[in-house]
């Protein structure tokens, strides 16, 4: 099945999906590249890795701090006292990896990374998160190095976070649910290209610059997404009838239950 909505499909949104989906666009998206590159450029992913704290991960990712109870032990014959039971906490510590597309210009036996394209994850959208940190970070160095950044931001819930202030990218009555931002290498963090879209709107074909006077390529995220919608056979997993993973307004959700009854994916 073809993913159902024109543009974003919010169902993709829900957190326990999200990982999977941003690892599945973004090998899409360096493939993609790849077929689109001038011969002496690669698009690679590289990753940062880092440990967040237990409680926010909580608050990431369902369940990943596990409380159980455990039984009183028996106490001897001898003892006088039973120990109260006490809860077990079990806290994962796994390493959480975000990948992220790097290409690099190969010229007289040199690699050079000309430009870093991310696709936001909730952990860099999340308050005192360590990931939002480390993401914000690099993204100010980004902005004043040479190497272009392109922030591609699908979800629609967490704080703001690519590096324009949202009341430049909110015009008019057009609501602002996604948001694709490019800083040229060189602007200095003072000059940006966006694309805003709303949740009824088909993503946008977007430049990716490269180095020098080379051309531009042009890549098209909402081919991306439903290929990866497609591939990751995602209509196996989500439950159109249910209510969306992410509060939308009521004109949003009437558009939405409207599309849906129309694609048969909601009961008349």
């Amino acid at each position: 099945m073809e993913n159902p909505f024109p543009g974003m499909n919010p169902y993709l949104e829900d957190s326990r999906l999200w990982a999977d989906v941003h690892h599945a666009f973004i090998a899409a998206l360096r493939t993609e590249l790849n077929t689109l590159l001038p011969p002496n450029y690669v698009a690679s992913v590289a990753e940062r890795v880092y440990v967040e704290k237990p409680e926010t991960l909580r608050l990431l990712i369902p369940d990943v701090v596990i409380a159980r109870p455990v039984a009183p032990a028996v106490a001897p014959a001898a003892a006088t006292a039973l120990a109260d039971a006490p809860i077990q906490i079990e806290m994962r510590t796994d390493a959480i990896r975000e990948p992220f597309v790097q290409i690099l210009a190969l010229r007289d036996g040199q690699r050079k990374v000309v430009a870093v394209i991310e696709l936001l994850r909730l952990t860099n959208k999340t308050p005192n998160a360590v990931g939002r940190a480390l993401y914000l970070q690099k993204q100010q160095d980004l902005l004043q190095r040479a190497t272009h950044l392109i922030e591609i931001d699908l979800l629609h819930y967490g704080e703001h976070t690519v590096f324009v202030p949202r009341a430049l990218l909110e015009r008019g009555d057009k609501r602002l649910d996604y948001v694709v931002v490019l800083h040229k290498g060189g602007w200095g963090g003072q000059k940006a290209w966006a694309w805003c879209i709303n949740l009824r709107e088909r993503l946008p074909r977007i430049t990716i610059p490269l180095a020098g006077s080379d051309p531009e390529v042009v890549v098209d995220l909402q081919a991306i997404l439903n290929r990866v919608y497609q591939e990751g056979r995602y209509p196996l997993l989500l439950n159109y009838t249910a209510n969306l993973p992410v509060e939308r307004s009521p004109d949003d959700r009437e558009w939405l239950d409207a599309l849906l009854k129309e694609r048969g994916l909601r009961p008349k």
